[in-house]
């Protein structure tokens, strides 16, 4: 009997060599900086720092007009009060306003009321208490009015200064308190008050408790009037809405610098309403002495004098009735 043959063995194969992870693709390193300040800079170090970028913050050197964009130097605005070489009289606050009314810049700041921050809980997409911190940081003032005391060609009297850089110098229980605080300081004193107005209008975020401040102090004028103190209002750009229906159209004398706008409702909603194209250079202080409203318009430079010159006369009659 035959044997079956015999399978024949699985051929030997070569030893297959362990697999080895791939490699991390290499990372390139970033070249060093390079210096690029470049021959110039070496030769002339003054050169780089001359086209340096400009610094146009609160406190930089340079100021964009607004007018005509360009770029303005700080000092060379210093010097000409903050006016323009067009004639444009740029929004100050009320540390430049106090140095260039009262006589050498001499003056000395009366405190001003406190009150309830947010007696609403107001909030729209921020919270009023914000808004409210954020405009205490960049202007450093409690509130968009501020009091000082000092003389005026020689006359003493109280200033009050509204800020429109503090949420657009509107009118709220703080503002309404400040005001009352002034007219009572001028009345204490025997000086005449006055203001220089800066504003949109009213404090929507404090409702009917800023709408209260436009009768508040028109009853704080009064007080002056009771007195037969003088009551003084410069009207500066901008001032709109309630306190333009308030105290800022009831003083004795009214002034406004060149080209403040100074109405009620803004143009357009007045064009809507009516249906007609306003004329040129309406609700400007040039075309509100045309019409009357106001008394007279002053350049900024001229401001100190012209106080002086009015006080002066109306003060001295008033010595005199008495």
């Amino acid at each position: 009997m035959t044997k079956p043959p015999r399978a024949a063995p699985p051929p030997k194969t070569a030893p297959q060599p362990a697999v080895q992870p791939a490699a991390a693709p290499a990372i390139p390193t970033a070249p060093p900086p390079r210096n690029r300040g470049g021959w110039l800079s070496k030769i002339a170090p003054g050169v780089a720092r001359m086209f340096a970028k400009r610094s146009t913050g609160p406190d930089g050197l340079w100021v964009k007009a607004p007018d005509t964009g360009e770029m303005l130097y700080r000092p060379d605005l210093d010097a000409s009060l903050w006016v323009t070489a067009s004639g444009r009289h740029m929004r100050i606050g009320p540390t430049l306003r106090f140095g260039y009314t009262f006589d050498d810049g001499a003056y000395q700041i009366l405190p001003t009321p406190k009150v309830a921050d947010d007696p609403l809980n107001f909030r729209d997409d921020k919270a009023y208490s914000e808004r409210l911190a954020a405009a205490r940081k960049a202007t450093h003032e409690p509130d968009a009015m501020a009091i000082a005391t000092g003389r005026i060609g020689g006359v003493a009297a109280v200033v009050l200064v509204q800020d429109f850089a503090f949420m657009g110098g509107s009118l709220g229980m703080a503002a309404g308190e400040a005001f009352i605080a002034a007219a009572e300081a001028a009345v204490a004193r025997g000086a005449p008050l006055v203001v220089f107005t800066a504003a949109g209008g009213a404090r929507m975020q404090e409702g009917a408790l800023a709408l209260m401040q436009m009768a508040r102090t028109t009853l704080a004028i009064q007080s002056l009037k009771a007195a037969r103190l003088p009551y003084i209002v410069v009207l500066t750009d901008p001032t709109t809405g309630g306190v333009t229906a308030s105290y800022a159209m009831l003083g004795d004398i009214q002034l406004a610098e060149p080209n403040a706008l100074i109405g009620f409702a803004g143009a357009r909603v007045i064009e809507q309403t009516i249906r007609q194209t306003l004329p040129q250079g309406f609700q400007r202080s040039e075309f509100l002495l045309e019409k009357g409203m106001i008394d007279r318009v002053v350049h900024r430079k001229e401001l100190r004098q012209t106080l002086g010159s009015i006080l002066g006369v109306l003060m001295t009659g008033r010595a005199r009735a008495a």
